[in-house]
């Protein structure tokens, strides 16, 4: 019914049209051509013009139909107009409306003002029915034809909504007489296509990055995992071997080693989905471990630890202080025949913590001091936990031994807060 009172709307406006030219020049029309009174010959004239203007419309209405594979009131009362939400802000959603505009085939004379979020251009318009070569516009008396587009985001919250007009560039009263074949309509389907395909591959973006960033944490909490799981075996076995020693020769001191062993296979073993530490479990651990070494080595040990109360919350990297003290046990002071001292010290600075673990034992000899593979992994659970915001250092000490500092960001501090979910 919509397509029936189009085509009656274009035939009805040529007829007055005509009419009104009829009745004002049908004497000058006669005479020019050589008639005089012959009604007949406007009656002919009228039914010409009526049924080339139906046809026109009819070709409208079928390149209609074959670009919206429809026909109905909507489909006509929205050929030149279309509402379209983009699940952007309105910035970034007029970016891709004036990069959809853009690359429509063309387009030119194209005014974006990011400000009022509009995007005016002008197209050049094909005409369908003739064999232009090279898509060139169709040239006319009164030059080519163009249609134009206006685009206007609104904001609408966490998206933005655009108003797309495509109509042709000539006075809207003259829609009464004319018809563009559809080419407008082509225009705003065109730009709806070319916003839906930048809204998915937007999406599918988004969905590779935030799985990458999934895949990168999951591994990330693996590798922390798999380091913080190295519990040293001949630590394990010796303590045991010496608590079945003393549960004959000293029965006190075994308990007291099996519940310092307790303690520390207690803050050893890796807890799902926990990546830091507080310190002060850290040093627990620390002391748990050195206690049980004191049981063995008896007075070839000693500890002195200086860490300020508001430090054991600061959050550390698990196995972190470990590391530092098996390696003065192991490469400082149990090759040295008499022992020696440990010491643990933190001190807190403007936004960073500087953890230092030295000894007196044998320092940097000739024989080396294992493989560094702790120390290697020590970095690496810095580097993963705080990135370039932590370092790592050691040194020898006076007058004997080695001193390992760390320093890391201090979390307890409120604008360091972000590090303790690091």
């Amino acid at each position: 019914m919509s397509a029936f009172f189009l085509v009656l709307r274009l035939v009805t406006a040529w007829f007055l049209a005509y009419l009104a030219v009829a009745i004002f020049f049908s004497e000058v029309i006669l005479d020019a051509i050589g008639l005089h009174d012959s009604e007949g010959f406007f009656v002919l004239i009228g039914f010409i013009i009526a049924g080339l203007v139906a046809s026109v419309a009819f070709s409208h209405l079928r390149r209609v139909r074959l670009i919206a594979d429809r026909l109905d009131r909507s489909t006509l009362a929205n050929r030149h107009r279309r509402q379209i939400e983009i699940p952007f802000d309105s910035n970034e959603a007029f970016a891709i409306v004036d990069a959809a505009i853009r690359e429509l085939p063309g387009t030119h004379n194209v005014i974006s003002a990011r400000d009022s979020l509009q995007v005016r251009a002008k197209v050049t318009r094909i005409n369908p029915y003739n064999d232009v070569p090279d898509g060139q516009p169709e040239r006319r008396w009164l030059g080519p034809r163009r249609n134009q587009i206006l685009a206007t985001v609104t904001p609408n919250g966490s998206a933005g909504t655009v108003m797309l007009v495509c109509e042709p560039e000539r006075p809207a009263w003259t829609d009464i007489f004319l018809v563009d074949d559809g080419t407008n309509l082509e225009n705003a389907e065109a730009i709806s296509r070319a916003l839906t395909r930048r809204v998915a591959e937007h999406r599918r973006n988004e969905q590779a990055s935030a799985l990458q960033t999934v895949t990168e944490k999951e591994l990330m909490a693996a590798r922390l995992s798999l380091l913080q799981a190295q519990v040293e075996p001949h630590f394990l076995y010796n303590t045991l071997a010496s608590a079945q020693l003393l549960t004959r020769t000293d029965p006190e001191r075994a308990d007291q080693m099996l519940g310092n062993l307790i303690l520390y296979l207690r803050h050893s073993l890796p807890r799902a989905g926990v990546s830091m530490s507080t310190f002060g479990e850290e040093l627990e651990r620390a002391r748990a471990y050195l206690d049980i070494l004191k049981i063995r080595m008896g007075s070839r040990l000693n500890l002195q630890i200086e860490v300020p109360d508001e430090l054991h919350g600061l959050m550390v990297p698990p196995m972190m202080l470990q590391t530092l003290v098996e390696n003065a046990i192991k490469h400082g002071l149990e090759p040295k025949s008499g022992g020696g001292n440990i010491w643990i010290l933190a001190r807190a600075f403007d936004r960073s913590v500087a953890i230092t673990v030295g000894d007196d034992g044998r320092g940097f000899s000739a024989e080396g001091g294992g493989t560094g593979i702790g120390l290697a992994n020590l970095r690496e659970r810095l580097r993963l936990a705080f990135g370039d915001a932590a370092s790592f250092s050691i040194a020898a000490n006076f007058p004997s031994g080695v001193a390992a500092t760390i320093t890391v960001p201090n979390s307890t501090l409120k604008e360091n807060q972000p590090w303790q979910a690091a």
